[in-house]
């Protein structure tokens, strides 16, 4: 979609490919429309009205006269709310299937075992008055499984039916309800059928209208993580906030907050909203935006950042931006737009989809046509027998399974080496990925600050230097500070007492150890006590070489020594570059921090391609960037700053140890937060292509050569025909084919030992 104003609409009650096609087609038709996007898994629509029209109770009119259901999504408080009740929803549809799945299993069980009696070793035939009884019970059995674990699809069908539309519960209702019928009257009638065609296949009926009710419960789960994803987003930001007014502060909801407030933010609370500092001072945890592992100092008349954590000081903050023009809200509804969004290849498939359906249709009632005129007596019992054979064998069982039980059983395996699969089409795609772009901190480094090195002036000891500073750093909150008393720890070197203990927001911290003054901060805070750093300036500068964070230590008003605190690399990392680049695929790193620290990391990880201080929005204007090229991103982070980048690549995969946001916005997790996990990904997504390939390809050919036996096509020449109970069992084997083939997958073993 162009830059055009767009509504986006939640859709209710989308199944299959063909829903996509008929939801596309009802609001294209609304007066104004330009042009409209389905995404069936996220169930979001993506509405253009280049003329500036907004009438969204149109477009929920358009779509409910469809059949479905739909409502308009906003961005600002209620979203919170919206987001909540949809999970709710989710959830209870969900439990809703599972129910109904559970009851087919148990009515189904036992129809199946009828049905295939004398496949059963050791078990006597079923003969004389004891074949009735069992085809009358299966008959009984199966009432219900029609009735209420199927109910949807002949419910949705009739409606769709009304409409002139058909999708995949249309065929599911037709194939399943002739068989049902047919059975019935085979077993009430069984004189009005021709010889040997008189047998019922119940069992055909209770195993499809199960399965597929499962396959829907599975879709129904999965799509709910694009609402959490939302969700998560959205709780960031507290829901009320302390204003200040002449009377003191009241606690009033973030909703009713309006520019131009002045809100009190109390020690280790989040940011309600994106002001500018009045009066305070404090260190800001901003990470989560901006990918920077350390907090930020924060003072009157600078700016924050909703959804931020403040520090140990209080801030009184100014609303300058508020609802859906905050920067959180802003990179939710880039999350959306991008969750929305269709592959071309999903394109192809709701086309084929759409077609598919009334082409067997039509198959069916031609064929019954054509032997109801020409075929042999009883005519009305032939014809119904092959179009109903037509209906089963064409029934989407095999075609439905062919792709998603692959995905399931390579998730699994996946799973099994580390790396969390949410999404099975981003399986597939991860096939074709070409260039990877990975975010720093907390990716390609561990995400939390230590000590790189530790020098001390010539006239003091290294280990008396850390010792001093340890020793004041220990009683600090700071992530630098909690790194050095970590160095001292692991170098053995007992801490002394310290006095007088005071922290300096921004700067740093001071106290007296063995009755001298001690500081240790940011070389800005040593000088601005009238301490020279002359004799540790070449300390300084390899810190600043290295795009570590500086920590000078004085004593008793001398420079002591220099502390040099960056992100580490992640274990592994470089490997993982190098393996990735082995496979010739391109690696781009996009970070939130400073030149000199992006530097450094790609220097160790041997990166090429580096580009500093992106913003979230930069980052996913990259991603797409690199899309319009044609090539096929997968974008690497953790944090929430990754989440529209994360959702506008191609592949989005997050960190295990990263931000709930990231971990639900991207399609895999690498729980083992090994970047070894990525070229894993990619090597199962081959290998399950070409199982899904081979499946899709069994499947297509017992419908090419299925559907014209059972409509006949031999009779004449051959004398051969498919019953139904023929038709039945080969949909089976079909089944049977395609779960067996996706079986396969699960001896893959990574490329690589002990991965990840």
């Amino acid at each position: 979609m162009d830059g055009a104003p767009e509504v986006q609409l939640r859709i209710r009650g989308m199944h299959c490919a063909s829903c996509v096609t008929t939801v596309e087609r009802a609001l294209a038709g609304v007066e104004g429309v330009a042009g409209a996007s389905v995404n069936l898994v996220a169930e979001l629509a993506r509405v253009r009205l280049p003329g500036g029209k907004d009438d969204p109770d149109a477009l929920v009119r358009a779509v409910e006269d469809a059949g479905y259901g739909a409502e308009v999504l906003v961005e600002t408080g209620a979203a919170r709310e919206a987001a909540r009740a949809r999970d709710a929803e989710r959830e209870a549809e969900y439990r809703d299937l599972m129910r109904r799945f559970v009851v087919g299993l148990v009515c189904g069980g036992p129809v199946v075992a009828i049905g295939h009696w004398e496949m059963i070793p050791g078990v006597p035939a079923l003969a004389g008055e004891a074949l009735p009884a069992a085809w009358i019970l299966s008959g009984l059995l199966t009432l219900p499984i029609v009735l209420y674990v199927g109910r949807r699809f002949y419910t949705g069908a009739w409606h769709l039916a009304r409409r002139g539309s058909a999708n995949m519960d249309t065929l599911v209702a037709l194939g399943t309800g002739a068989a049902w019928l047919y059975s019935t009257a085979a077993v009430a009638l069984p004189d009005l059928f021709p010889a040997g065609s008189g047998r019922p296949f119940y069992e055909a009926v209770a195993a499809v209208i199960t399965l597929v009710v499962l396959g829907q419960a599975i879709e129904s789960r999965a799509r709910g993580r694009t609402d959490r994803a939302l969700r998560a987003l959205f709780d960031l930001a507290p829901e009320t906030a302390d204003r200040v007014t002449a009377e003191g502060t009241e606690t009033v909801p973030v909703a009713e907050v309006r520019p131009g407030d002045v809100l009190l933010v109390r020690p280790g609370a989040r940011i309600p909203i994106d002001g500018e500092v009045v009066s305070g001072a404090s260190e800001v945890d901003e990470s989560m935006l901006t990918g920077e592992s350390m907090p930020v100092a924060r003072g009157p008349g600078q700016e924050v950042v909703g959804g931020a954590v403040n520090g140990t000081g209080a801030l009184t903050v100014r609303a300058t931006r508020v609802g859906a023009d905050t920067v959180l809200a802003r990179i939710a509804g880039m999350v959306r737009r991008a969750q929305a969004s269709k592959l071309p290849i999903q394109r192809a498939v709701d086309v084929v989809s759409g077609r598919f359906v009334p082409a067997v249709v039509l198959v069916a009632a031609v064929t019954f046509a054509v032997w109801y005129a020409v075929g042999p007596e009883p005519r009305l019992a032939f014809a119904t027998v092959s179009s109903v054979s037509v209906l089963v064998i064409a029934c989407p069982c095999a075609l439905g399974l062919a792709t998603p039980i692959s995905v399931m059983i390579a998730i699994g395996k996946a799973a099994a080496h580390g790396v969390l699969v949410r999404d099975g089409d981003a399986l597939q795609r991860a096939r074709k990925v070409d260039t990877v772009v990975l975010d720093k901190t907390g990716t390609l480094t561990v995400g939390r600050p230590a000590v790189t090195f530790a020098e001390a002036a010539e006239e003091f000891g290294r280990r008396e230097m850390v010792a001093i500073a340890a020793s004041v750093e220990a009683l600090s909150e700071h992530p630098a500070a909690r790194a050095i008393a970590e160095y001292a720890r692991a170098e053995g070197i007992p801490l002394r007492e310290a006095r007088h203990f005071a922290a300096h927001p921004g700067r740093g911290a001071s106290a007296v150890v063995d009755g001298r003054r001690v500081l240790v901060g940011s070389p800005s805070f040593v000088a601005g006590a009238g301490v020279g750093t002359a004799t540790v300036d070449a300390h300084l500068g390899r810190v600043a070489g290295e795009g570590a964070t500086p920590v000078v230590v004085a004593v008793g008003g001398v420079a002591a020594g220099v502390f040099a605190v960056a992100d580490t690399v992640r274990p592994g990392a470089r490997e993982a570059v190098e393996r990735l680049a082995q496979r010739g695929v391109e690696i781009m790193m996009l970070t939130g921090d400073v030149e000199g620290a992006a530097g450094r990391v790609a220097e160790l990880t041997g990166i090429a391609r580096v580009r500093a201080r992106v913003t979230p929005e930069e980052k996913a204007r990259v991603v797409q960037a690199l899309r319009d090229e044609g090539r096929v991103v997968a974008m690497v982070g953790d944090g929430i700053n990754d989440a529209p980048a994360l959702a506008t690549a191609d592949v989005g995969i997050a960190m295990g140890s990263g931000t709930d946001v990231a971990l639900l916005t991207g399609d895999v997790a690498l729980m083992g937060d090994s970047l070894r996990g990525v070229d894993t990904l990619l090597r199962l997504s081959a290998a399950t292509h070409r199982n899904i390939v081979q499946n899709l390809f069994g499947a297509f050919i017992y419908n090419v050569i299925g559907i014209p036996v059972a409509a006949g096509a031999l009779y004449p020449a051959l004398g051969l025909r498919l019953s139904p109970m023929i038709a039945g069992a080969a949909m089976a084997l079909s089944s049977v084919t395609v779960v067996a083939n996706a079986n396969r997958l699960r001896r893959y073993r990574p490329a690589h030992p002990g991965a990840p």
